[in-house]
């Protein structure tokens, strides 16, 4: 494939017939000055005035620029001109897996990092197609699947408000758990259809229990399943514990998540607001429920050439009485 300015031609070889309408531009050229040179022989131009029917000048070239447009036009089309676009997904299936560990509750990110996860979340479901399936899975200590992947909105928006925190942070088991929900995806219409999946991982921690962060990296390299992270939050954050008079400091582990993005081939964002973490769910929401297609567009270029060869008859025999 070709790519010229905009546009891809899926068959390029065929534009060498460009050359053809060239030699047929300097064909035209060479006639011209021919005929001026002819002309020029007459020694009286008066009488050569006189005798000749009124020429339209310049105009006389038009229907003959119009023609060779058409035709460079309809090589173009010959070449099966395309343009890329962004469709809709027809099938796939995203799992976000968010923390619920105590961290979450830190209010460097107003309200608090929870909330704004919750509402960004939320805002993800409405971004991506509706035939883009959707599961929720939560982690602290432990994971657990609250909302298997479906393509009803309203089901995982529950689960999503339904959030509540806990102590630790598993992320190896919330990576476990996001494959599990992939598995109870609705089967594929079609036997043997591949459809993609994606897992999107929210933390502003570190494992600190059940299986490490290789392992769920293992896993998810075996299912080629791409994982995609958010590491959310600032350093400035910190919480309150009953038992602890002092602020418990909670930063974001961004090395953790790089690499688990890294790994799985998925892509790694960081976001320390809400309005950053709202723009990364777009981001993602964007490049996992739309995929780029080419789409040809020769009918346009047909369509010009028609165009262009009618106007080139019409002041031919407007200009001369004759068709060109």
């Amino acid at each position: 494939m070709t790519n010229v300015l905009a546009l891809t031609f899926l068959a390029p070889s065929r534009l060498w017939l460009l050359v053809a309408v060239l030699g047929l531009l300097a064909g035209y050229a060479a006639v011209q000055v021919r005929r001026r040179a002819y002309a020029v022989r007459f020694t009286n131009l008066e009488l050569l005035r006189s005798v000749a029917p009124r020429s339209p000048g310049w105009r006389r070239h038009l229907p003959a620029l119009a023609m060779l447009l058409g035709l460079a036009s309809l090589v173009l089309a010959l070449a099966r001109p395309a343009r890329e676009e962004r469709v809709p997904r027809e099938r796939a299936t995203v799992i976000l897996a968010i923390d619920t560990s105590l961290s979450m509750q830190a209010t460097d990110v107003a309200p608090s990092r929870l909330r704004a996860a919750q509402r960004a979340a939320k805002a993800f479901l409405r971004v991506i197609p509706p035939k883009i399936n959707v599961g929720l899975v939560a982690f602290n200590g432990s994971a657990q699947v609250l909302a298997t992947p479906t393509i009803d909105r309203a089901v995982v928006a529950t689960a999503i408000d339904n959030l509540e925190l806990a102590e630790r942070t598993a992320i190896g088991e919330g990576i476990f758990a996001s494959l599990q929900a992939i598995k109870q995806a609705p089967k594929p219409r079609v036997a043997g259809e591949k459809v993609p999946s994606r897992i999107v991982l929210m933390s502003d921690g570190e494992t600190t229990s059940g299986r490490p962060d290789s392992v769920g990296i293992d896993a998810a390299r075996q299912a080629k399943v791409p994982v995609t992270t958010i590491a959310f939050g600032t350093d400035n954050g910190y919480i309150l514990l009953p038992d602890n008079p002092n602020p418990v400091p909670v930063r974001v582990n961004r090395a953790a998540l790089q690499r688990i993005a890294d790994e799985t081939r998925g892509r790694a964002f960081t976001a320390e607001s809400a309005a950053e973490i709202s723009t990364v769910f777009k981001d993602i929401g964007s490049s996992v429920g739309y995929v780029t297609e080419f789409r040809e567009i020769g009918l346009w270029f047909v369509g010009a050439a028609t165009a262009l060869l009618f106007l080139s008859a019409a002041m031919s025999l407007l200009w001369t009485s004759r068709l060109p």
